[in-house]
């Protein structure tokens, strides 16, 4: 009873989940207009200590992000329905298109409506790094760091290790100055070691289990392979879905056509270079989490097994890719606060905070000149409409209360619109 008082905040994040387009960079402008601005279930300074944590772990960052605050509002029940809610829906939509391919042409899914959904996440992630830039820099050290960041991610946005490493950096570089260190508080809590025991021991019980039902040929052995992959890729994946598909790619389109297992006629788990590619792009265009292609990937690779199979491969996928994610950010986020009451951690967390500003403006400038480019080759016209529509989400979010789904609903619609001329 206590959960139905969060009724209205957990709309929001319904809401917000079926709007979300964009990918991390952009759902965080998203988070920014939705849960700051207009509901103030967290502060910019409390919204950029979570991106700044969250950026720090392996796994689906936007995904660890409004989780937590899901459990800032409501402690883990609350944290566990908000993450149901925002990947359910992606996930659905994914398993259903692996059954959908079966039935028609992987190249007559028309996602011409979708045309200037990437713009429009640029203006996002502009409007969400000028909010926290008025919060994170503000002295000399953090424009520094904010301007060597910003090129780094600029040139090495599809690094894995570039985001983790130039937070590491950064922290470091602000624990040169002694000037900012916080009044003694109490000692830190007890920390509980529950989620990292479950995290650590089905990583090793799953490898386990996958490497001796293959050998074994167990009757369900594709099953267990399924979900110990996907949990294999939400474990160790730093970077986000950039650094997730070329993951899976080599799993299941260039491992199975490898020397060594060919000659081993071992049954492993597989899909074509065109399904993979198919569920990779239509990912990116649909609201809610990239990791959600693990549902598509879970039923594809399982889709000659029967629908019951098929089916359980979706589920498999999603919860293995998922799962980690959310154990590692409920065990290490008190583990975080209770770090953060130590003088050393607290100068950190100026660079760190810094850096997370640094990278949302590499992104900016990365993504737009993708966007941008690819569109002088093909029309002025293109171009100018993808500036227009930058600048004017920018301009919506920035300066009018017009909620986050209906610049999103426009967008579509301008999409639907151009298809026609």
């Amino acid at each position: 009873m206590i959960l139905i008082r969060h009724i209205p905040f957990l709309k929001a994040v319904f809401l917000y989940t079926i709007t979300a387009f964009g990918g991390p960079q952009g759902h965080y402008g998203m988070m920014l207009k939705t849960f700051v601005k207009q509901r103030r279930d967290v502060t910019e300074a409390e919204l950029l200590d979570l991106l700044s944590f969250c950026n720090m772990l392996p796994g689906a960052s936007s995904t660890q992000t409004i989780t937590l605050i899901g459990y800032k509002r409501g402690g883990v029940p609350l944290a566990f329905l908000t993450l149901l809610i925002w990947i359910l829906p992606a996930c659905c939509i994914m398993g259903a298109l692996s059954f959908l391919l079966i039935y028609f042409d992987n190249n007559a899914i028309n996602v011409q409506w979708f045309r200037f959904i990437q713009p429009m996440a640029v203006g996002f992630i502009a409007f969400s790094a000028l909010r926290l830039y008025k919060v994170a820099v503000n002295n000399t050290i953090t424009r520094v760091i904010l301007v060597i960041v910003s090129f780094i991610t600029f040139f090495l946005f599809k690094t894995p290790l570039v985001f983790p490493a130039v937070m590491l950096c950064a922290g470091i570089a602000t624990n040169f100055s002694s000037k900012r260190i916080p009044q003694k508080t109490n000692n830190p809590k007890k920390i509980k070691w529950i989620d990292l025991i479950i995290f650590l021991s089905v990583f090793a019980i799953t490898g386990y289990l996958s490497e001796t039902a293959t050998r074994q040929n167990w009757e369900n052995r594709k099953s267990i392979n399924v979900f110990e992959n996907h949990y294999r890729f939400g474990s160790l994946v730093f970077g986000g879905g950039d650094v997730l598909m070329p993951m899976m790619y080599e799993q299941y389109v260039v491992r199975p056509q490898t020397k060594r297992v060919q000659e081993s006629k071992r049954d492993v788990l597989k899909m074509t270079k065109e399904e993979f590619l198919t569920g990779s792009g239509m990912v990116r265009a649909i609201p809610g989490p990239v990791f959600s292609v693990a549902a598509f990937t879970g039923g594809m690779v399982m889709k000659n097994e029967g629908n019951v199979s098929h089916i359980f491969g979706c589920v498999l996928g999603a919860v293995g890719v998922f799962l980690p994610s959310a154990l590692l950010v409920l065990f290490f986020f008190p583990v975080w606060n209770n770090l953060k009451k130590y003088a050393i951690i607290f100068r950190s967390l100026e660079g760190i905070n810094a850096a997370v500003v640094g990278i949302m403006v590499g992104a900016f400038f990365y993504l737009a000149k993708d966007i941008l480019f690819t569109d002088v080759q093909l029309s002025l016209s293109t171009f100018i409409i993808d500036v227009i529509v930058i600048i004017t989400t920018f301009i919506l979010l920035e300066y009018s209360k017009l909620r986050s789904p209906y610049i999103v609903l426009a967008c579509l619609l301008l999409g639907f619109l151009a298809q026609w001329f």
